[in-house]
């Protein structure tokens, strides 16, 4: 991924956290030429000191019969925005600010019945953490069967990752703070969250 070095996020925990906060990313695989992508639900977590995705997708879908060992990307997309070159107080022009991470690996099937309801065990907890009545997934056994064997489990032990932040960091700081006031002030549905972002970095 093309990235100008200011731009460049390669704090681990900074990383681990945006990809934990955007937790469904882009699954790429390019196996024999031909590109397949899957936008599915992930969790991240680290094992040994290396960082490993959890993923699952529905086992009619073609692409995890492409993987044979091969190495893939995942792309964790964040907020993004137009910005105005009106908003500069200095010369500009029309632009877009964004986060992404893009991470590499080598994917791996979990098919064990154990580790599959272990992996969904998981995901789910970690989204129903925040309802008032959060559920689990326990099923009667027959049925926790046949719903297993319509999904397929991956695992990612990444390899490489690429943050980048492209948040008006090249530009003066009072042009900064008039992109961040304009961003909070407009319609853009990801405006505020940018904002945010481009405070802390």
């Amino acid at each position: 991924m093309y990235s100008p070095s200011y731009n460049q996020l390669e704090n681990r925990a900074e990383l681990l956290e945006f990809m934990r906060d955007n937790g469904f990313p882009l699954l790429v695989t390019g196996t024999g030429g031909t590109l397949h992508a899957s936008h599915l639900p992930s969790m991240v977590h680290e094992r040994d000191n290396e960082i490993v995705l959890d993923m699952h997708m529905a086992r009619s879908n073609p692409q995890w019969k492409e993987f044979f060992d091969d190495e893939v990307m995942v792309v964790f997309s964040g907020p993004h925005a137009y910005v105005s070159p009106a908003w500069h107080r200095s010369s500009g022009v029309p632009t877009w600010n964004y986060a992404v991470v893009h991470v590499y690996g080598m994917a791996r099937l979990i098919e064990e019945q154990n580790r599959l309801a272990a992996l969904v065990q998981r995901l789910t907890a970690v989204h129903e953490a925040g309802q008032a009545e959060p559920r689990t997934v326990d099923f009667p056994e027959d049925r926790m069967k046949l719903l297993l064997g319509m999904i397929v489990g991956i695992e990612i032990e990444i390899s490489q990752i690429q943050g980048k932040f492209k948040l008006s960091q090249n530009r003066p700081v009072e042009d900064r703070a008039e992109v961040v006031r304009q961003l909070r002030e407009g319609s853009a549905c990801c405006g505020v969250s940018l904002a945010d972002l481009m405070e802390a970095t």
